[in-house]
């Protein structure tokens, strides 16, 4: 498969800094040679620049950089539609704030390429705030209520040449839903299986159920996965830490069955601040997640026994 790598150090939608790092964490644990090492050809682009910062005022005043986040949506939804054309785009973040601008810029692609876009969020949070719902003000809570075309952001955020139909997303691994956005996902009719969800019925299953409906409808599927997904004892360098995330198994078996499906044509990795982490333990574990996703299996890598015998 193409690869082709792009970064975009967006910190602006987060309530911490720290994020910006996040990309060239990322380069530095090996994620280029990890795919190559799979047979993938891989192409780093470099970093994503925003577009031209204009002015904005908004009447809920607990928006934070507003301005930034609209400018950083608009240059990375032009990129993220350029580079798909003809390869798999790995987006680098940053913050979630990030897939304002990744899943706009694909949905228009898939739009021009006449099949659907399908969204598998993997994140302890929705991020499905307007910017009249957000009392944090903090704008990586609002990239899928945006990307898929939610009230209020018209005149703030790029025009959305197309919006991503909610029901073609899936939320999995939730665990922290503001009463705002419970509704606001209800209504609009996204798939969530929260943690309780997972632990009554496996990953598995839910999992499987979502993926067959991308394939019956031979749909483009874009996957964005948060640092936060994971419990924080095996991934600790998120600033949204939240206790009850998926295990190091789940989070494999997602990658797994993602890589068997053949359906993933785009992937985010998000929200890792490496200021937060433990001698880059989070950043190995994002490399090692995206090598399973793109072909890397259990059966690939001998254990060496330190009892010399089984």
């Amino acid at each position: 498969m193409d690869c082709k790598i792009l970064g975009a150090p967006v910190q602006d939608g987060a309530g911490r800094m720290g994020c910006e790092m996040g990309p060239s964490a990322l380069r530095t644990a090996g994620l280029a040679g990890a795919l190559r090492e799979l047979g993938h050809r891989v192409a780093d682009l470099g970093t994503i620049l925003p577009a031209t910062v204009r002015p904005l005022a908004h009447g809920n005043l607990a928006l934070k950089a507003l301005p930034e986040i609209s400018a950083w949506t608009a240059g990375i939804a032009e990129a993220a539609y350029d580079v798909s054309a003809d390869a798999m785009p790995i987006f680098l973040g940053g913050d979630h704030s990030i897939s304002a601008g990744t899943v706009s810029g694909l949905a228009r692609r898939a739009a021009e390429a006449g099949r659907p876009l399908f969204v598998l969020w993997l994140d302890a949070h929705p991020d499905f705030h307007t910017l009249d719902t957000t009392a944090s003000g903090n704008l990586h809570g609002v990239p899928l209520a945006y990307a898929s075309g939610q009230p209020g952001f018209g005149g703030y955020f790029p025009d959305l040449p197309v919006a991503v139909d909610p029901k073609r997303i899936c939320a999995m691994g939730l665990r922290s839903v503001d009463p705002a956005e419970r509704e606001a996902l209800n209504q609009a009719g996204v798939t969530v299986h929260d943690m309780r969800a997972i632990d009554e019925h496996g990953i598995a299953p839910l999992l499987r159920a979502f993926l067959a409906r991308v394939a019956a409808q031979d749909g483009l599927l874009h996957v964005s996965l948060d640092v936060d997904f994971l419990d924080p004892s095996i991934a600790p360098a998120v600033g949204t830490t939240v206790p009850g995330g998926a295990t190091l198994r789940e989070a494999h078996l997602v990658m797994e069955m993602l890589s068997d499906s053949g359906l993933v044509s785009s992937l985010d990795l998000v929200e890792l601040n490496p200021f937060l982490d433990e001698r880059g333990r989070t950043a190995t574990l994002m490399v090692d997640l995206t090598a399973s996703l793109m072909g890397r299996r259990i059966m690939d890598r001998p254990t060496l026994s330190h009892s010399g015998s089984f």
